[in-house]
């Protein structure tokens, strides 16, 4: 019986690991979006000749009552942005227009929890990476 409550206690601990790793649960209406930089070259698509390493975690929370986004660098004395009129169905799934904030933020679109490029160049260039990878280059 001690062996059933181990492998039963591994495998709860190993199913928290993986929601945690790729964010399946997160505070409502809020998402984080992990960026990597291409140290000591440019980005050439999505490959980087130099070295990979962690940039910033912009977070976003959709407020839907208000019809906009707010957003930080987290771990940044950076001041926060907000994006506004906003169409808001979740905090994984909205868009906004292009406002003075723009130019802080990396995306004016969520889609399915995904940061979408602006094809219009008003916000910051960027190149997401995954919650496991971003740690793992950050402490590497």
């Amino acid at each position: 019986m001690n062996k059933v409550w181990t492998a039963f206690s591994v495998v709860i601990v190993m199913m928290t690991i993986f929601i945690w790793a790729i964010d399946f649960v997160t505070l409502q209406g809020e998402r984080t979006i992990y960026t990597a930089t291409c140290q000591g070259a440019e980005w050439r698509g999505d490959e980087c000749p130099g070295s990979v390493v962690a940039a910033e975690r912009y977070r976003f929370r959709a407020l839907k009552a208000k019809d906009e986004v707010v957003f930080w660098v987290a771990g940044s004395a950076e001041p926060s942005g907000k994006l506004t009129p906003c169409m808001i169905h979740d905090g994984r799934n909205w868009t906004c227009k292009a406002t003075v904030d723009a130019s802080k933020s990396i995306t004016l679109e969520m889609r399915e929890g995904v940061a979408i490029a602006d094809p219009a160049g008003s916000t910051r260039p960027f190149h997401a990476v995954s919650k496991w990878r971003w740690y793992r280059l950050r402490y590497s």
